[in-house]
């Protein structure tokens, strides 16, 4: 991992202790949690894009539930400040020059206070890149790449953007640290033809190698985004005879992969099938009782998980709200609206400059765990689970079994990233 900064495990804990104890001592509001004030005056707004049209239109809506219960809450909590939450959802329709368009709509004529949301990488670098001029707080809940909190916040240096969701680390980082500990030497890929792809893949075969170094990665099939039929690529990647497979397909086409993977009978030649986006509502819901038990999946939050009262509060106020268990989408949209809520209270105000200073370093207690806002980077850092699918009575999906952890400070890359 890049930097010579020192960031152990005992340093992490004692950051989140001491922010969740000062948290507790203000007296903040966590998510969830009701007041009788009733908000009023001008209204505090948040800009809110995501993809709402097309075959991924199904994480916009995601967001919008995730978004709508944390208004509605805050709201009934008496609002940000005493003032009412608004929130308005414009469609990305994954393109960045929309989403740069959206931005401006939401700030120059709208009049955002926030901006929030972003699954595309590609969109979200390039909001990234016009948040100064605009001179708002730009909060991503999905977008996943590395150079947003790398390149554009911590060496570019600009402050206004944040980012509440897990990165790129997890989907290649974390992967290798549960994998080194497979019987498997021989690695293949089946991943998306763009850089979140390829990006986790050379994570996962730099990080795989410095724990075995008898790994061998022996096949790639790169996936062009919308790919439907995956015939071919398992076909390549099956002929050089693997034992694991990799692979970052997600929405969708992680459905397609997998009932096609059963198809070709893939499942009873290898070892294991490791995915880090496997555990997604959308991929456990579209499967259901067609997914194979015993592969290896995860998410960027699992409502399972961690096992505390503020998580099961919130997965049972959304399914009541909606009739569904939430997608991590949902969950990043949730604690985003906590986030800010909470930073400007800390800051007495929502000008950017104070909330800003506010977020640097913050602490919140949200449905996934505690999450810390590392100050160099924007960064928030918290755990999600690993585990192997398996049924459950419950559910008419899989859920993860044999759960494992992976130390957030073990696999975030962390400043000065230095490679």
């Amino acid at each position: 991992m890049s930097g010579s900064r020192k960031f152990s495990r005992r340093t992490f804990i004692g950051a989140m202790a001491a922010a969740g104890g000062a948290l507790a001592a203000a007296g903040l509001a966590r998510p969830g949690r009701a007041s009788a004030a009733r908000p009023s005056g001008k209204p505090v707004k948040i800009g809110h894009m995501a993809v709402l049209s097309g075959v991924l239109g199904g994480y916009g809506q995601f967001m919008q539930m995730g978004a709508t219960l944390a208004a509605e809450e805050i709201n009934a909590a008496g609002g940000i400040l005493g003032r009412p939450l608004e929130f308005q959802f414009r469609d990305t329709q994954v393109k960045p020059d929309v989403g740069v368009k959206n931005a401006r709509y939401f700030v120059d004529e709208w009049k955002a206070d926030f901006v929030a949301g972003i699954d595309s990488s590609g969109v979200a670098l390039a909001v990234g890149k016009v948040m100064p001029q605009l001179n708002k707080i730009l909060m991503i809940t999905h977008g996943a790449t590395e150079k947003v909190n790398e390149q554009l916040v911590y060496k570019e240096g600009i402050k206004q953007i944040f980012r509440i969701s897990v990165p790129v680390y997890q989907d290649g980082i974390a992967s290798a640290m549960i994998a080194k500990d497979f019987p498997v030497k021989r690695w293949a890929t089946i991943s998306p033809k763009y850089e979140y792809g390829y990006t986790s893949w050379e994570m996962f075969k730099k990080t795989l190698k410095q724990f075995r170094p008898d790994a061998e990665f022996v096949e790639e099939s790169w996936a062009p985004f919308g790919t439907q039929d995956f015939g071919p690529h398992i076909s390549k990647v099956m002929a050089a005879n693997p034992e694991g497979i990799f692979t970052t397909e997600w929405a969708g086409e992680a459905v397609s992969l997998v009932k096609q993977a059963k198809l070709f009978g893939v499942f009873g030649k290898i070892k294991e099938w490791v995915n880090p986006m496997g555990g997604a509502m959308d991929v456990l819901e579209g499967l259901g009782k067609d997914y194979p038990e015993g592969l290896w999946v995860s998410s960027r939050y699992w409502f399972l998980y961690p096992p505390t009262s503020i998580n099961a509060g919130f997965v049972q106020r959304f399914h009541k709200r909606w009739n569904r268990y939430p997608h991590y989408s949902s969950e990043t949209s949730y604690s985003a609206y906590w986030a800010l809520k909470q930073a400007s209270e800390r800051a007495g105000s929502t000008e950017t400059d104070k909330v800003i200073k506010a977020l640097e370093d913050m602490t919140m207690i949200s449905p996934g765990g505690r999450r810390w806002f590392r100050k160099e980077d924007h960064q928030a850092v918290y755990e999600v689970p690993w585990g192997r699918t398996k049924a459950d009575p419950k559910y008419p999906f899989r859920i993860l079994g044999d759960m494992k952890t992976v130390p957030a400070e073990m696999y975030y890359r962390h400043p000065p990233f230095t490679s």
